[in-house]
């Protein structure tokens, strides 16, 4: 398998620029959501400190985004960082998740 830098750069731009994109999406509704609503299955404390989890992982994505494009799409990102965004997305999901069978279950 040939590795040059075209192929690698290509594989960055297709795979690693929406992954991006996709933090930021979904770091964006979960504070949209932790901003706009008191989420009663969470301490005030817990909802809090996840909404600050949410916005440094927002700016942690953001720099990355700029680092890639500064770099000409060549620099990849350690899937040590990537896997704390993963976690945290998740977390958001299954808190939202929650959250809405809780409401619906109120109504």
């Amino acid at each position: 398998m040939s590795h040059s830098p075209t192929n690698e750069s290509e594989l960055l731009t297709t795979v690693l620029e929406p992954l991006l994109e996709d933090f930021q999406y979904w770091f964006s509704r979960a504070q949209t959501l932790l901003e706009s609503e008191r989420i009663t299955l969470l301490s005030l404390e817990e909802q809090e400190d996840l909404l600050a989890r949410v916005n440094k992982s927002k700016k942690e994505v953001s720099t990355a985004q700029f680092l890639f494009k500064a770099t000409d799409k060549k620099a990849g990102i350690d899937t040590a960082i990537l896997v704390p965004w993963h976690k945290l997305v998740a977390e958001c999901w299954q808190v939202s998740r929650q959250w809405r069978s809780h409401k619906a279950n109120k109504s």
